[in-house]
């Protein structure tokens, strides 16, 4: 047990704890250095540069992270989602398809992935990763409204309508949205008269 890497580390902690993230980011840092083998000042570091958008220094850190624990979902996904804010929008899908490969449940990976598909003009795949976000939140509107909005631009018109019948049965008001979204005036009859 390295005294100098703990103690930095603790340090690191207790500045993150209090609001004081200058000094925790070079207490974490200084962690890291003296033993790159401890993940967890880099997850540190990742978390408090993704907080003031610095999203490739958070990258870095996640990326350190991964050099460690190469199998951890969790940080596949927070790699994707920085390279996503960073505009990197195909590595974005490579760590979000990591993060599902090794935990497929992940629903907010899924659903990271398929924004990313969007963003790119992939709505084919866009849709297939937000139908698998939306079956894994049943009741997550905004995952079904992104599938739909997906589905839309995918030409696949005749899902639109399914999403948007089972988007109905539990958040109307967004269901109407879609409806407006797609312009689908064919499918109004199927929201019900909404006092809002």
């Amino acid at each position: 047990m390295n005294y100098d890497h703990w103690r930095n580390y603790a340090r690191g902690w207790v500045f993150h704890f209090i609001g004081k993230p200058d000094i925790a980011y070079a207490a974490y840092a200084e962690a890291f250095r003296i033993d790159p083998r401890d993940a967890r000042p880099a997850r540190h570091l990742a978390a408090l540069s993704a907080d003031r958008q610095r999203w490739d220094m958070a990258e870095s850190w996640f990326e350190q992270v991964l050099a460690v624990h190469p199998e951890d979902a969790d940080t596949w996904f927070n790699l994707g989602f920085v390279r996503e804010h960073a505009g990197k929008a195909e590595a974005a899908i490579a760590a979000f398809g990591e993060a599902v490969r090794l935990k497929p449940a992940q629903d907010r990976a899924w659903y990271g992935k398929g924004l990313a598909h969007a963003r790119l003009g992939q709505h084919d795949a866009a849709a297939d990763a937000l139908r698998e976000a939306a079956n894994l939140q049943p009741m997550n509107g905004n995952a079904y409204y992104q599938w739909g909005m997906a589905l839309h631009h995918a030409r696949r018109p005749d899902e639109v309508k399914a999403v948007v019948e089972k988007l109905v049965s539990f958040d109307p008001k967004r269901a109407k949205q879609l409806v407006q979204d797609t312009e689908r005036s064919d499918l109004r009859y199927l929201i019900p008269e909404l006092p809002f």
